[in-house]
C-alpha cells in the first residue's frame, strides 16, 4: 500500500466539529488505498494557554516541565481524531511522540529530531489498516526519558519527519489556506497559487517572512526528498483543491526568474558607528549575539574614507532587539564604538526564484522600480536565488505590490 502522511494545525481542528472534518479528509484518503498517518496540533488557542500557566505558576520555570504541560494540548487532539474516525468506521488510534518514538536532543522547548521509529505504526498498518494519529510539536529525548517539545510550528516538522521515517510517498499539510501564493493576497489581490515550488525556493520563502510553512519542515523535506503538499483543511473533504507541491527542482519544467515576493516587519535594524576597522571586531560583534541567540541577518559593511573605522549595519528579530541591544552595550569596550544606532519601525522585502542563477540584471530592476516608487532602501543582501531589501515598514505594502507587478507576478 502506498503511505501518506497528513498533518493538520491548530486552526484545522480548532474544536469538535473541525476536528470530525479533517476525519472526513482522512477517510477519503484511506478509501483512496492510501495506509495514513495523521500529524495533528494542539487544538487553536490551547498552546498559548498552557504556555501562560507555566509562566503563572513561574516566571523562571523548568524547561522540562514547561514541555510536559504544553505537549499535552496534542494529546488530547490525537484522542479527539481518533474517536471521530473510530466513528465513521476508520480503525485508528492515537500515538503520543514518545510511543512513535519521535528521538530528539535534550534542548528542551526547542528541540531537533535525531530519529523517528514508526514499528508499532507500521505494524497496524499492515494488520488493520489503522490510522495513525500522531501527536505533532513533541519527541522524546532517550537517554533521560524526558518529553520534549520541537518549538512553536513544530507540528510541520513532526509531520515531515515521520513521512520520512515511515518513507511516505507524500506529505500533505494541511493549513487555513490552499497552497503557496505568489505573495500575501491580502495585500495583492492578484497573488497567484502556485503550482509547484522547489524545496530551495520554500525554503528561502519560509525564511524571508512566508508564514505557509515553518523553515525546519521544509529543511527536513529537502534533505530527505519528501514530497509536500500545501493544503487547505477548509475544502469540501470530497472535492479538495490541489494545492502546492513544494518538491525537487528536476520536477519543475520551467521556473519563473522570480517564483515569489516574501515581506517581514519582525525586524529591527542595529547600526554601530565608527568602529575600528581591524581585524576581530566583526567577531567582537557577531559572537557575544550568537551565544546569546539572536539570529542576525541582513548585515552591511561602510569603510570610512581614511579606512581606520567603518559602519556596520545589520538587522535582528524585532522580538530580539532589546536583548541583542543589551548585549552589545556590555561589549563597548572591546568593540570599541562611540556609538549605537537602533530602528524598529523596518521590514524585509524579498524576491525569490531559482530562475535568477540564469538571468543579469534581476535586482537591479527592482532597485530601480523602488526608487520611482519613493522607496529607499536601507540595507541589500543577495544569494544565488533571492535578495531581500530593508526599507522603511511603512512602505512594505507599497514594495511587495510594485515587485509583484514588476516581475510579472499578478494574475492575469
Amino acid at each position: 500500500m502506498p503511505r501518506l502522511v497528513m498533518k493538520f494545525g491548530g486552526t484545522s481542528v480548532a474544536n469538535v466539529e473541525r476536528i470530525k472534518n479533517v476525519a472526513r479528509h482522512v477517510k477519503r484518503e484511506v478509501e483512496a488505498g492510501f495506509d495514513v498517518a495523521v500529524v495533528v496540533s494542539a487544538m487553536s488557542g490551547k498552546t498559548n494557554e498552557l504556555v501562560a500557566w507555566c509562566k503563572e505558576a513561574a516566571p523562571l520555570h523548568d524547561q522540562r516541565e514547561y514541555d510536559a504541560v504544553v505537549a499535552s494540548g496534542e494529546q488530547v487532539t490525537t484522542g479527539l481524531l481518533a474517536i471521530a474516525l473510530q466513528e465513521i468506521g476508520i480503525p485508528a488510534r492515537s500515538w503520543q511522540g514518545w510511543q512513535v518514538p519521535v528521538e530528539t536532543d535534550a534542548a528542551h522547548g526547542a528541540a531537533r529530531i535525531t530519529g523517528i521509529g514508526g514499528a508499532g505504526i507500521l505494524q497496524g498498518f499492515e494488520e488493520h489498516r489503522e490510522v495513525a494519529v500522531v501527536a505533532g510539536f513533541q519527541g522524546i529525548h532517550l537517554p533521560t526519558g524526558r518529553l520534549t517539545t520541537l518549538g512553536r510550528g513544530g507540528a510541520d516538522t513532526s509531520a515531515v519527519a515521520v513521512a520520512a521515517g515511515l518513507h511516505a510517498d507524500r506529505c500533505d499539510i494541511y493549513t487555513d489556506v490552499d497552497g503557496v501564493y505568489t505573495t500575501d493576497p491580502r495585500i495583492v489581490p492578484k497573488a497567484q497559487r502556485l503550482d509547484r515550488v522547489s524545496f530551495e525556493e520554500m525554503l528561502e520563502l519560509a525564511s524571508a517572512g512566508a508564514k505557509v510553512l515553518q523553515v525546519r519542515s521544509v529543511e527536513v523535506a529537502m534533505v530527505h526528498n519528501v514530497r509536500t503538499f500545501v493544503r487547505s483543511s477548509f475544502d469540501d473533504p470530497n472535492n479538495p483543491k490541489p494545492g502546492t507541491l513544494i518538491c525537487g527542482e528536476e520536477e519543475i519544467v520551467e521556473s519563473q526568474v522570480v517564483t515569489g515576493i516574501a515581506y517581514s516587519k519582525d525586524e529591527a535594524q542595529i547600526t554601530l558607528r565608527n568602529v575600528p576597522d581591524k581585524p576581530g571586531v566583526a567577531a567582537a560583534v557577531f559572537a557575544p549575539l550568537a551565544d546569546a541567540n539572536v539570529v542576525v541577518d541582513m548585515i552591511v559593511q561602510n569603510i570610512s574614507p581614511d579606512g581606520k573605522t567603518t559602519d556596520i549595519t545589520f538587522t535582528v528579530p524585532s522580538a530580539d532587539y532589546t536583548r541583542a541591544m543589551a548585549v552589545l552595550a556590555k561589549q563597548k569596550d572591546t568593540i570599541g564604538y562611540p556609538s549605537i544606532e537602533g530602528a524598529q519601525d523596518v521590514a524585509k522585502v524579498s524576491a525569490i526564484g531559482v530562475g535568477m542563477r540564469s538571468h543579469a540584471g534581476v535586482a537591479a530592476k527592482a532597485f530601480k522600480a523602488l526608487a520611482d516608487r519613493g522607496i529607499n532602501i536601507r540595507a541589500i543582501t543577495t544569494s544565488e536565488i533571492k535578495f531581500s531589501v530593508l526599507i522603511d515598514q511603512a512602505y512594505t505594502e507599497l514594495a511587495v505590490r510594485t515587485l509583484h507587478s514588476l516581475y510579472g507576478l499578478d494574475a492575469a
